[in-house]
């Protein structure tokens, strides 16, 4: 029990394999909380900027970082692993070309954990994933390592929460669903995240923990979708959806807002469900409700396609064919630069297959980063503000409703606005030209 020792006096070392948007907030989280820190990343451009005091994301600012740099170590050095006694796996989770799941990068930094970690050392993994991925997948690669599991080597899950643009709960402040694979690492989880944020869940096991995810982002999912679907239904009835749901909001009790969009965004909801649905089927069980909700949000671009051209056909006899548009928005939610899952790159390429030519703006989101599967708009870059009244541009597509974004200038165009968000009218601007999509 030298590690629990260790873990109760915040004396540990803790390794955070992958350093994005859940990885580095932990790390700088647990560097507050009293710990040293190791951060381990395959890009060694991140390491560069987090040794010059540059964040890359918003939940971790430049001054977190210079608080903590006496106990935070940046390195690409996997070797450095030996030296941790806590390693939690923050790598993504994404879905192949066939809608399931791939779990390569955890398979690959569990072999590389196995090859440099020493005896009396936690694993934790924290990437959303298919329940049993731990007990499955996890732990029979890090057996290879030759230490015994449960005597020299100790497993848990914890789900990362982290909500970017959220500036009510951080990582110490939302409440932390932790499980251990038996009750010696339950006790080192307790110990280790006890120490790092003020609320812990404890669950019975990782299979439940991993449950406890997916169940917390299909229920988001399939809330959506239903929002999207009525959305359909009611504009075809000439209602507008936004003023049933702020009505339905006013309820106390029973009802809970969400709100529609051109598609969803963000690592979590566009794929997380369809880790479930793939491991159902080994089970013979049905997932309908979830494989429904998927086909609608991910059918929400085309919708906006398809109103736009009939926007563009009412209000100038046109279609999208040699059409100039501006997207506002890119980033996958407001007031954020995450790109993850962002269904404004597909209403581009929709747009872009469609004949029309697209540039966009976005205060958060100078040029489009690289892409797993937008890589033909990496590197373009954001329009200017003082350039978008000489572009002509024949529609303007609200993506993603920054704050920062001067929608009172863009209506002085004059040109149609096709708003996804209900941008304008929540500022309660002139609705002149502007239909809601």
């Amino acid at each position: 029990m030298d590690l629990l020792k260790k873990l109760q006096r915040v004396d540990a070392t803790i390794g955070i394999i992958g350093l994005g948007y859940v990885g580095l907030p932990l790390a700088i989280a647990s560097a507050k909380a009293g710990f040293s820190v190791i951060g381990f990343d395959v890009d060694d451009s991140k390491v560069e900027r987090l040794y010059a005091g540059q964040s890359y994301i918003e939940a971790v600012s430049g001054a977190d970082l210079r608080a903590t740099a006496k106990r935070c170590a940046w390195t690409v050095d996997f070797t450095q692993l030996a030296s941790c006694d806590v390693v939690v796996i923050c790598v993504p989770t994404p879905l192949n070309q066939h809608r399931e799941p791939d779990l390569s990068y955890v398979e690959d930094t569990a072999r590389v954990i196995a090859k440099h970690m020493t005896s009396d050392t936690l694993v934790v993994l924290e990437s959303t994933t298919w329940p049993g991925t731990t007990e499955d997948v996890l732990k029979p690669l890090l057996a290879e390592s030759g230490h015994a599991l449960g005597q020299e080597i100790f497993v848990g899950y914890s789900p990362e929460r982290e909500d970017p643009g959220n500036t009510t709960y951080r990582t110490q402040t939302i409440p932390k669903v932790i499980a251990g694979d038996g009750p010696a690492a339950q006790a080192m989880m307790e110990a280790y995240y006890g120490t790092v944020v003020e609320t812990i869940v404890t669950v019975p096991t990782p299979t439940v923990a991993e449950a406890v995810k997916i169940t917390e982002n299909i229920f988001r999912s399939v809330n959506i979708a239903l929002v999207n679907e009525l959305k359909l239904i009611y504009d075809e009835m000439g209602i507008d959806v936004w003023e049933v749901i702020d009505g339905a909001a006013t309820k106390p009790f029973g009802y809970m807002p969400f709100y529609p969009g051109p598609g969803l965004g963000g690592h979590c909801i566009p794929i997380d469900p369809f880790y479930l649905t793939w491991r159902a089927r080994e089970f013979d069980v049905p997932t309908r409700f979830i494989e429904l909700a998927g086909e609608i949000n991910t059918n929400m671009p085309h919708h906006i396609v398809h109103r736009t051209r009939e926007v563009l056909d009412l209000a100038k006899g046109r279609g999208l064919n040699g059409a100039k548009l501006l997207l506002v928005g890119v980033a996958y939610k407001k007031n954020v630069s995450d790109m993850r899952e962002s269904p404004a790159m597909r209403l581009m390429q929709l747009f872009e297959e469609a004949g029309s030519s697209v540039a966009f703006i976005d205060p958060h989101v100078p040029n489009i980063p690289p892409m797993r599967e937008y890589g033909v708009f990496e590197g373009r870059a954001a329009l200017e503000p003082d350039a978008i009244a000489e572009a002509g541009f024949d529609a303007v597509v609200i993506a993603t409703d920054h704050d920062d974004v001067d929608y009172a200038a863009l209506l002085a165009l004059g040109c149609p606005v096709v708003d996804t968000r209900n941008a304008i009218a929540k500022r309660g601007l002139d609705m002149v030209n502007v239909t809601k999509a």
